[in-house]
């Protein structure tokens, strides 16, 4: 049955080609520039693996190696182009009726050998298509979670206030990602700042819990073994209220209703003098 399907790839592979994106087209008008040679690469691949005795009912097996990871390579490549799971899926699906008549026009023995040799077909553009699958939402799945983290740095910048002062404006929900991430960045920027202050401004939380005052306590913790002291700014009367009613202990903390009043403390402890102009 793998003699068949191989001489369609051998003998015809221009001719299977062309009907293949002419049947891609159909599926997907704005077919990419590069699907004919993608499709190339790839059919020369399935052509290598079928020469070398693979078994096109076991795609699974090591055999196919190296089409799977060509087929890995054009989905991770279509995710990042922003396609759809369903376009690269339907885009290999759409070699089937080309193959499945090539392959019948190849004499066989009986009849039996080209059913058998279709059904086989059949299998291995299947498991083709449920691999580009796979692979594409694994691709999807990383491009998300990278988005994720570089969202999540942009969002939680160092800013540099004064010699000596760094802050840190927190904007949005903080959970213990998003607090590794602030007390990672922090505490580098302090070595590299060699800074005394730390402002970390609450102002953009939207609420305090016990949770959240939790990461907030282990991230003075942490700048406090550094060598560094902090101040927290934006605390306003609900956040205020919130915090005693939960029984959260902040005395030994240095807290400020803004963060103009936090730099403004934060100057008087490391030795600068505020001077108001009227």
């Amino acid at each position: 049955m793998s003699s068949l399907i191989h001489q369609a790839l051998q003998q015809e592979a221009d001719g299977l080609i062309q009907a293949w994106m002419e049947q891609a087209r159909i599926a997907s008008p704005n077919l990419a520039k590069s699907a004919s040679r993608e499709a190339g690469e790839l059919l020369d691949g399935v052509r290598q693996a079928l020469a070398a005795g693979a078994d096109p009912t076991q795609f699974s097996s090591q055999a196919w190696a190296s089409p799977r990871q060509m087929l890995e390579e054009l989905s991770r490549s279509r995710a990042a182009q922003g396609h759809s799971a369903g376009d690269t899926s339907n885009f290999i699906l759409s070699l089937k009726r080309p193959l499945f008549a090539h392959v019948q026009s190849k004499p066989a023995a009986d009849t039996s050998a080209t059913i058998d040799a279709i059904w086989a077909a059949t299998l291995l553009v299947d498991s083709m298509a449920q691999h580009t699958v796979t692979t594409f939402q694994r691709a999807r799945e990383e491009i998300i979670v990278r988005q994720q983290e570089e969202l999540l740095e942009l969002s939680t910048p160092v800013v540099k206030l004064w010699d000596g002062i760094l802050a840190v404006p927190m904007i949005g929900t903080l959970d213990s990602n998003r607090t590794q991430v602030v007390m990672e960045t922090l505490l580098q920027k302090i070595v590299e700042t060699e800074s005394e202050l730390a402002i970390i401004d609450i102002t953009g939380v939207p609420t305090v819990d016990t949770l959240v005052a939790q990461h907030l306590l282990k991230t003075v913790t942490a700048i406090r073994l550094m060598g560094a002291d902090c101040i927290i700014s934006g605390i306003r009367p609900q956040i205020a209220q919130t915090i005693v009613h939960l029984g959260i202990d902040l005395k030994d903390i240095s807290t400020k209703a803004t963060l103009a009043d936090a730099l403004a403390l934060a100057l008087q402890k490391t030795g600068w003098g505020v001077s108001l102009r009227v």
